[in-house]
């Protein structure tokens, strides 16, 4: 037996025994969405009763594990970096908490100590022969906790790709192992609706060849990447790797040769997507894992040249402000990185920062363009970063014009029967 292999069997236990290094007061630290490590939660959920101020602190949970009781916040809280379905219901009713930060400057927080990270759990591969795993599924902010942590507990199944990149823990960083083999969490491709369609083909128009992508969570985003496929020479620097993208990795449409940051590789800094996708991350040199701290980076990002970022929004005024992560003054969702990536798109030599969005809610009811953003929105993006605005009524360039010509300008895409009250309520505010 190598001494590797009997480092790793002499730190291998049963779940149980490894939430059990969790003590009172301590801040577990879990990755982004698919990297969450189910047995592990499982086990921690089940101490719940006996723990006290524990927090657990992760963008995008997928899964409601039992700690997510109000009835033992007092045992374990979740402290949400990002909200997803399952903390959601939590957070609208007060019982979540959440931390307001851009995706990239989470690592930043945990290093100073700004965010506290004393324990870290996290699906991975299994053990390479060098005594290394891969978090391939999300190095985000995990590996900056891994290098705060008390205690890092790691989730071994095989089903983890093992990716390249700045994702690799060793061994001799960890200090409990758990063995599993559960199917990974599968997210695939929505179903594309007219609007989301024509939006989509708004945005496709203006993507040129050779452009670099950043690519949100979402059905317009992906029904932007949907009509790309034609395409010449794209490349991929982006937070997210999802199924959309790896379409267009196979189509052809991506080659990452026009690059002109670390070309020959797509870059990202969590996976979410179908089982296919997993598997092709599998070793494949050509694409990496690398924490937030580096992909979303506006000044690293914007390295590459006709960097074109593509993300969504719930609410926008007339102004240029948008609303992406509340509904009023309810959390959905979270900052995350759309700021991040619309400054990069910005800084970025021929690069096109876009925010896409129907044109109204609640089955035409409400106009997503707004005189002012609703009581109690959080603003995500500021008037000063936003350039293209776009729904499935044409595209709103707002950036170097004046207040008067961006609301002229998105009342021109707002949906026909907003336009009026829109022009009205612009006339009171003087913007008109």
């Amino acid at each position: 037996m190598s001494r590797l292999q009997a480092l790793y069997d002499s730190k291998r236990m049963m779940p149980t025994d490894a939430a059990g290094l969790v003590r009172d007061g301590d801040t577990v630290v879990v990755p982004t969405g698919v990297g969450e490590p189910p047995a592990l939660l499982h086990a921690l959920s089940a101490r719940r009763h006996e723990l006290r101020d524990v927090a657990v602190s992760q963008i995008l949970p997928l899964r409601k594990f039992a700690y997510l009781d109000p009835d033992t916040r007092a045992n374990i809280r979740h402290d949400a970096y990002f909200f997803g379905g399952a903390s959601r219901p939590g957070g609208q009713a007060g019982w979540v908490d959440y931390v307001p930060a851009y995706f990239s400057e989470l690592p930043m927080l945990i290093d100073r100590g700004l965010l506290p990270a004393e324990v870290v759990v996290s699906l991975a591969s299994p053990m390479d022969e060098h005594g290394y795993f891969s978090l391939s599924l999300a190095p985000d902010y995990t590996m900056a906790a891994i290098r705060r942590a008390r205690v890092v507990l790691l989730e071994v199944n095989p089903n983890v790709p093992f990716a390249n990149g700045d994702c690799l823990v060793h061994i001799s960083q960890v200090a409990g192992l758990v063995e599993s083999d559960e199917e990974l969490f599968e997210v695939g491709l929505p179903e594309i609706d007219p609007v989301q369609q024509a939006i989509g083909k708004h945005v496709a128009e203006l993507i040129d060849d050779g452009s670099t992508l950043q690519i949100g969570y979402g059905g317009i985003p992906d029904a932007v990447v949907m009509q790309l496929q034609h395409k010449r020479d794209l490349g991929i620097h982006t937070e997210m790797l999802g199924d959309g993208i790896l379409s267009l990795i196979e189509s052809g449409a991506v080659t990452n040769r026009r690059k002109t940051f670390m070309p020959g590789r797509t870059i990202a800094t969590f996976a979410l997507g179908s089982r296919r996708l997993y598997r092709s991350m599998h070793r494949n040199p050509g694409i990496e894992m690398h924490p937030v701290e580096f992909t979303n980076d506006p000044y690293l990002a914007a390295r590459n040249d006709n960097l074109c970022a593509i993300n969504a929004t719930m609410q926008i005024d007339l102004i240029g402000q948008c609303g992406s992560e509340t509904l009023g003054h309810l959390p959905y969702s979270g900052t995350g990185g759309q700021a991040d990536f619309v400054r990069a798109a910005n800084r970025s030599k021929g690069g096109k920062a876009f925010i896409v969005l129907p044109s109204t809610a609640k089955n035409g009811a409400v106009s997503r363009i707004a005189p002012v953003l609703s009581p109690g929105t959080h603003v995500t993006t500021s008037k000063n970063d936003i350039n293209y605005v776009v729904t499935e009524y044409g595209v709103a360039q707002l950036r170097g014009k004046t207040a008067k010509q961006r609301a002229e300008a998105l009342i021109g895409i707002a949906h026909p029967d907003f336009r009026g009250e829109l022009r009205e309520a612009a006339r009171k505010m003087s913007l008109l």
